[in-house]
C-alpha cells in the first residue's frame, strides 16, 4: 500500500487491516474498497483536483438535509479520496423516496447559478464560474463550452454546431429563469444507490442551476418511473418539463459525444431537432 494512502488514513484515524480490493465501476477513477480497523471504507484513486470537486460535492449535498443517503468523506489528499462504504440492498428500491429526497434537495437554493469552484462531470472539466441568470449560465458555461470541444474534435461539423449554438442563444424565449437550485450534477442511475437506510447519492459534479437538470440526467441514462416522477412533482409534471428534459439532456449528450465518441452524434442531432421543433 503506498505511503501517501497510509498517511491520508491515518488523518482519518484509521488502520488497514488487508489491501485494496479493486471495485467495479470506476471508468473515470480507480475505486477500492479496504478494511479497516473502524469497518469498511470506500478509496478512490484520481486527480486531485476531481476528487477535490468530488469530496465538495459530497460535502454540500450532506449539507442539503434532504433525506437522502450520501457517503461520508473522511479523508482525502495527494490523489486520494476515503469514503464512508455504503451497504446496497439487493433487490429493494424506493423510488417514492428517491422522488421526495430529490424534491427537498432542489429546495436548497442560492442567488446564482454556478458554483465557488469549478468541478468535473467524468473528465469533462465543468466550469461553474456563476451567473444570475439560468439561461445565460446554461449557455456560457454548458452548451456553448461544450459545442466548442466537441467541434474541435472533429466530433460536430459545422452545422450541427451552428445549431446548437442557435439553441443556446435562443433559451430567453421560450426558458423562464428561475431560482437556482442545488443539483447533483450527474445523476444518471449509476450513481444512486438503494440501501437499507434510504435512496443514495454518489459520485457528484455539484452546482446550483435549474432543477430539471438531475431529472433529466436521470431519464436520459436509465428509468425512474412513474411512481419516482409522481414523486417528485407530487402530482402531475408541469407542461413545459418535455421541453426542459431535452434540453438538459442535450449538456450530457454532448459531454458523451466527446467522452466516447462519434456514437451519440445521432442522439445530439435528434435532441436538437425537438428542440429546433418547440416539441418533446
Amino acid at each position: 500500500m503506498e505511503s501517501s494512502l497510509q498517511s491520508c488514513l491515518a488523518v482519518a484515524g484509521l488502520t488497514p487491516r488487508g489491501e485494496l480490493e479493486p471495485l467495479s465501476g470506476g471508468d473515470i477513477a480507480a475505486v477500492y474498497r479496504l478494511a479497516t480497523d473502524h469497518g469498511e471504507v470506500v478509496v478512490k484513486r484520481d486527480a486531485a483536483e476531481r476528487l477535490a470537486g468530488e469530496a465538495d460535492g459530497l460535502r454540500a449535498l450532506a449539507a442539503a438535509g434532504s433525506g437522502l443517503v450520501v457517503p461520508e468523506v473522511l479523508a482525502e489528499g495527494d490523489g486520494w479520496l476515503v469514503m464512508e462504504a455504503l451497504e446496497v440492498s439487493s433487490g429493494r428500491r424506493d423510488p417514492v423516496a428517491l422522488g421526495e429526497g430529490l424534491r427537498w434537495l432542489h429546495e436548497a437554493t442560492g442567488e446564482s447559478h454556478g458554483w465557488p469552484c469549478d468541478n468535473a462531470c467524468g473528465r469533462t472539466p465543468q466550469p461553474n464560474a456563476p451567473l444570475s441568470d439560468g439561461r445565460a449560465f446554461q449557455r456560457e458555461r454548458r452548451l456553448l463550452p461544450l459545442a466548442e470541444a466537441c467541434h474541435a474534435k472533429g466530433l460536430l461539423d459545422h452545422r450541427l454546431r451552428a445549431r446548437v449554438e442557435a439553441i443556446a442563444h435562443g433559451l430567453e424565449a421560450w426558458l423562464p429563469d428561475a431560482p437556482a437550485s442545488l443539483v447533483h450534477g450527474d445523476l444518471w442511475s449509476g450513481n444512486v444507490l438503494f440501501t437499507p437506510s434510504g435512496p443514495a447519492l454518489i459520485d457528484p459534479a455539484v452546482y446550483r442551476h435549474y432543477p430539471e437538470v438531475d431529472l433529466a440526467m436521470l431519464t436520459l441514462f436509465g428509468a425512474p418511473g412513474e411512481a419516482f416522477l409522481e414523486a417528485y412533482w407530487d402530482g402531475e409534471p408541469p407542461v413545459e418539463w418535455p421541453r426542459c428534459e431535452t434540453l438538459f439532456q442535450l449538456y450530457p449528450l454532448l459531454n458523451h459525444l466527446l467522452l466516447f465518441g462519434g456514437g451519440y452524434r445521432g442522439a445530439v442531432e435528434r435532441a436538437v431537432a425537438r428542440l429546433e421543433a418547440g416539441i418533446s
